[in-house]
């Protein structure tokens, strides 16, 4: 790992949050070098700790979750965890938080009071609808942003129900925006002389903002986007196919000159050379005619047979992979997509590399998610509490 100082290097982050979208846009920060403050609740901490596949009795997935954090336990409602939390945003940069609208107000914790004491403090709010508007109050999981948002309504097939895309990809989506904003206002601050504000993220309104020409289309033209399944009407062909050998192949054969390769590189030159099909419009007036010709091709062939005389071509496609897919592949390896770390009990294992790859200023992991309030007298110490104060916050269970 690079020992050039990272790029959030310096920036302290206090963390309020649980589960996905508020702890993945701290853990972005923290891959980069920024100081993540993560504060549990002292009884249970982040129920993400107990989601999915548990080993020893943690989450494996919050071990990447929370990786390079440090944990704090506060009990928000006791007065002395309180102060001890707004002792702590008092000295950040970015607060990032995921409660409901409300919640934080209730608990004193409010924008007003927080600018007042940190001028500079960016917080950055990430909630199912947002800080205002009529449904502000209502509870909002990434499920309700992906379907309010648009993407469960295009997704699936045309004679079946939506589907969700396999993992929490509002929640993703919202957190992404979360960091983007965080930045984007850290660097106001700094460079334009600013002052602290904040970002509001609405989970919903993240995954809107992904829905390509979904508005103007339908604006313009009166078209509304319905589920295609593989394939992306206007757009031929692009598509998914079935091999001999029982796998999954993606062809994006949608360019002009791409189109012309794939055929003659499948026996087809008559298709190659047809005027009809030498532009998308024509192909995609044309596309069950040539999804049926690729689809039949694909069926003769093995998937390691086809990929190889579709890479000789020119041609963008690739297997659907699986994660033992991408933990054989050589370019996962080359990238480095894959990080050794090791559990609380010395076992290695393997966690996803960062992303984006920096060329002089590298994100890495310093250590994986740690135990619940593992940093909470250490960082308690760096706030002035004395070793009394510490026992007494915990006697009275306030941390």
């Amino acid at each position: 790992m690079s020992e050039t100082p990272k790029p959030l290097a310096g920036v302290k982050v206090v963390e309020l949050g649980t589960l996905i979208a508020g702890p993945f846009c701290t853990r972005i920060m923290a891959e980069f070098g920024a100081e993540v403050i993560k504060v549990e609740a002292p009884e249970g901490g982040d129920p993400l700790r107990q989601w999915r596949k548990i080993y020893e009795g943690t989450s494996l997935w919050w071990y990447v979750q929370a990786r390079n954090k440090q944990s704090v336990t506060a009990n928000l409602k006791h007065p002395e965890g309180r102060a001890f939390v707004r002792r702590l945003i008092a000295g950040a940069d970015i607060l990032v938080e995921n409660f409901r609208p409300g919640v934080l107000e209730k608990l004193g914790l409010d924008w007003e009071s927080l600018h007042a004491e940190n001028p500079g403090l960016v917080m950055v709010r990430l909630s199912g609808f947002g800080q205002s508007g009529p449904y502000k109050d209502q509870p909002g999981f990434g499920a309700v942003g992906e379907s309010m948002g648009g993407l469960r309504y295009i997704t699936g097939f045309p004679d079946r129900p939506p589907v969700r895309t396999g993992i929490s990809i509002g929640d993703s989506i919202a957190a992404l925006w979360g960091a983007i904003g965080g930045l984007m206002a850290l660097r106001h601050r700094e460079v334009n002389g600013g002052a602290g504000q904040v970002v509001d993220v609405a989970l919903y309104e993240a995954v809107f903002a992904m829905m390509e020409s979904l508005v103007p289309e339908c604006d313009v033209f009166g078209f509304v986007r319905e589920r295609t399944g593989n394939i992306m009407p206007g757009i031929t062909p692009s598509n998914t196919h079935t091999t001999r050998d029982g796998k999954y192949l993606t062809i994006g054969a949608n360019g002009d000159a791409i189109f012309r390769r794939f055929m003659l590189a499948i026996g087809r030159a008559d298709l190659a050379d047809d005027p009809g099909l030498a532009d998308n419009g024509g192909r995609d007036a044309r596309r069950d005619e040539i999804y049926g010709l690729i689809d039949a091709w694909c069926a003769g062939q093995d998937a390691a047979d086809a990929l190889a005389l579709l890479e000789k071509a020119g041609v963008p496609a690739s297997r659907v992979y699986s994660v033992l897919d991408m933990f054989a592949d050589p370019q996962f390896i080359a990238r480095q997509m894959f990080e050794s770390a090791k559990l609380p009990d010395g076992r290695d294992f393997r966690m996803p590399g960062i992303v984006p790859k920096l060329s002089a200023t590298p994100g890495g992991t310093k250590w994986v998610g740690p135990a619940l309030g593992a940093h909470t007298d250490a960082v308690l110490a760096g706030l002035g509490y004395s070793p009394e104060q510490i026992a007494a916050l915990r006697a009275t269970g306030a941390v």
